[in-house]
């Protein structure tokens, strides 16, 4: 992750709503925060339960998917802007209905299982947040509810 990517610092209770800040430089892009929640869950010190992670951006998502090979994000986003342009005669007038479209269908937010005090990602997983409609300076909230 690099330093356009920042979580909340210090210690948090569990239950207690953390935020992740993201600065996006393309009007597409897909940023890799796994780290950062993966650093956020450190400081909540929580061993099992689940980590939710919510966008409130109607023009931006989140979701999980391989990260391992960032061609894939690419994919991803280059797939969602081939069937839904930038530009089109679209009748939201703001321009970036496109941005909503892919919103929509991306999600808003993912649960990931929390066990023995670690994200409980597959191998090659990885959690996205997806700009549509950027640059931008964005945030995500992340809830870490205990299982305990």
């Amino acid at each position: 992750m690099d330093e356009r990517c920042q979580s909340d610092q210090g210690r948090k209770r569990s239950g207690e709503m953390k935020r992740i800040r993201v600065k996006t430089l393309s009007r597409i892009e897909m940023v890799d925060i796994t780290s950062e929640v993966q650093k956020a869950l450190a400081l909540a010190d929580l061993n099992e339960g689940l980590c939710v992670v919510y966008c409130p951006h109607t023009t931006a998502a989140v979701v999980i998917n391989e990260h391992a090979d960032p061609t894939v994000a690419e994919d991803i986003a280059s797939a969602l802007s081939e069937h839904f342009p930038h530009r089109k005669a679209w009748r939201h007038l703001e321009g970036n209905a496109d941005a909503h479209v892919k919103s929509a269908l991306a999600g808003s937010s993912v649960s990931i299982p929390i066990t023995g005090g670690r994200l409980a990602l597959g191998t090659w997983q990885g959690i996205f947040f997806c700009e549509f409609d950027g640059p931008r300076n964005r945030e995500l909230y992340l809830q870490m509810l205990s299982a305990e």
